[in-house]
């Protein structure tokens, strides 16, 4: 039985306010709940502005997302569109996103309020996020590089947050993406996700590739749904398409989506001179065919957008021109035979590619713990193929006097704290593109390391422990201190000396 939607009308406790909008796979309408905050007052009207951008072309079951200056506690609901319709993909959706929301939580994603069943009336219950989804942006094309990178770092840190939770979205897009009033990304429409521990409802039941043609991952075209680097091609994708105005590979339609398997996109700055080379760099190394060629998770991707002089430039960033039609027709051969490729799983892949934070402490005296640090570096690197390497100093600043941040001869002892860092990591065999270097100027040095681990999703924090002092006991230490406030892994590097002094 189908119930027949009117305002007023109750739904296990939810009333009807407002039918928002219709679109090919549901119809949101907001919605009430005695007992819930709602920004409702005395009987005053919301404000609802519905986005007059186009609809994106090339999607698959695209849902129009409504705007409105609704508060964060307004819910919407949202209904499956099965009207004269025997398409049975809608209500696969449907079902994939009332199995996936109820699991996922914390800041990236609409928080999940309630589900119903299909008989009577099938609906999910969420949080109304206020504002503008990227959709909005459109007519704006192309933004500001400095604005896309800002962009970028922010959903490759809302996506590294749902990877985790053994989610990949798969439907990595504009108008599926918005943002909350303190600056998170929110992540929406689930319809096409895939959750790691629950059954894969589409690709049980179909046998074709699902998502949005301009945005899917190769991998996608050739129905392998268990990458999380998909989401990293499509937010590629979006990235090429705000600096350039245009989408690297247009709208494809049918067997057109299998030419990204082997046509390269004419690279962004050809398209847009003012793209910076590093920014051309992280853009097509998002797009490369092959995931393995791609950033390992969405986390090292946004350090790369977040520390533009670290990003090691290959050739991606000098062209201009797409690939040779030699190389391309290399290429077509190779697609013919393509075939999806095994990743163990999505947490899986995350951990083959930790982030792990070194701080190095440079004072004179230290020499012998900083060669103890290098060599339990180069072990954890000599495993772990894909880790990230972020070397970090402290340039410990005064809380009362003026700080002296040059040396007798005038010489920049930041400068001259990133110089020791490169040496230090320069004995390391690891590639250039896997090893970053900051100086972190701050009065607290363990609250300084606390907060960089926890922005850029440190995976393990490798810190020393300099010799014991009665000054320190008493005062506590920045070991210490990282080891019971860090949300990762710490390790904290002894040499014997001070192993055999701490016994003492």
């Amino acid at each position: 039985m189908r119930l027949r939607l009117e305002p007023g009308m109750e739904i296990d406790g939810f009333t009807l306010h407002e039918h928002l909008s219709t679109g090919g796979m549901a119809q949101i309408w907001s919605v009430e709940r005695e007992g819930d905050p709602t920004p409702l007052a005395h009987g005053a009207e919301p404000e609802v502005r519905v986005s007059d951008a186009p609809l994106e072309k090339g999607s698959i079951g695209s849902d129009p997302k409504v705007e409105s200056t609704f508060g964060s506690d307004a819910l919407v609901m949202k209904f499956p569109m099965l009207i004269d319709s025997d398409d049975p993909i809608p209500i696969v959706c449907f079902e994939t996103e009332q199995m996936i929301m109820p699991r996922l939580s914390g800041r990236h994603v609409p928080r999940f309020v309630a589900a119903g069943p299909l008989d009577p009336q099938a609906y999910i219950v969420m949080e109304r996020i206020p504002g503008h989804s990227l959709k909005a942006r459109l007519a704006d094309m192309p933004l500001p590089w400095r604005e896309v990178v800002e962009i970028g770092a922010k959903v490759a840190r809302a996506l590294h947050d749902l990877h985790l939770q053994h989610v990949i979205h798969l439907d990595v897009k504009p108008s599926n993406i918005m943002f909350r009033e303190t600056g998170e990304a929110v992540l929406i429409d689930f319809g096409f996700a895939r959750h790691e521990q629950l059954p894969d409802l589409l690709a049980e039941e179909f046998r074709e590739p699902f998502g949005t043609t301009p945005y899917m991952a190769p991998e996608q075209v050739l129905e392998d749904r268990a990458d999380p680097r998909s989401d990293l091609f499509a937010l590629g994708v979006m990235l090429y398409f705000f600096v350039t105005g245009e989408r690297p590979f247009g709208t494809p339609k049918g067997g057109q989506i299998r030419r990204r398997l082997w046509r390269d996109p004419v690279p962004p700055r050809a398209r847009n001179p003012d793209c910076p080379p590093w920014l051309q760099e992280i853009i097509l190394r998002c797009l490369e065919v092959d995931p393995n060629d791609r950033y390992a998770t969405a986390a090292q991707l946004a350090l790369d957008l977040e520390n533009p002089d670290q990003v090691t430039l290959t050739e991606r960033a000098e062209r201009l021109e797409r690939d040779s039609g030699m190389k391309t027709f290399r290429r077509w051969l190779k697609a013919r035979k393509a075939k999806t490729l095994e990743v163990p799983n999505i947490v899986g892949q995350l951990s083959r590619a930790p982030i792990i934070l070194v701080a190095i402490d440079l004072s004179a005296g230290n020499e012998d713990l900083v060669e103890a640090q290098r060599n339990l570096i180069g072990r954890i690197i000599s495993m772990e193929k894909q880790a990230r390497v972020a070397c970090v100093n402290v340039l410990k600043l005064s809380r009362i006097a003026v700080d002296v941040l040059e040396d007798e001869e005038g010489r920049s002892l930041h400068v001259q704290r990133l110089v020791q860092l490169k040496h230090w990591g320069a004995a390391l065999d690891i590639p250039k593109e896997r090893i970053t270097y900051s100086v972190l100027e701050a009065t607290d040095p363990a609250t300084a390391l606390i907060d960089y681990a926890r922005h850029n999703n440190v995976d393990h924090i490798v810190l020393g422990a300099r010799a014991s002092s009665a000054l320190r006991r008493y005062l506590g230490s920045v070991s210490s201190q990282v080891v019971a406030e860090a949300s990762c892994s710490v390790t904290v590097v002894r040499t014997p000396r001070d192993r055999r002094q701490a016994e003492g």
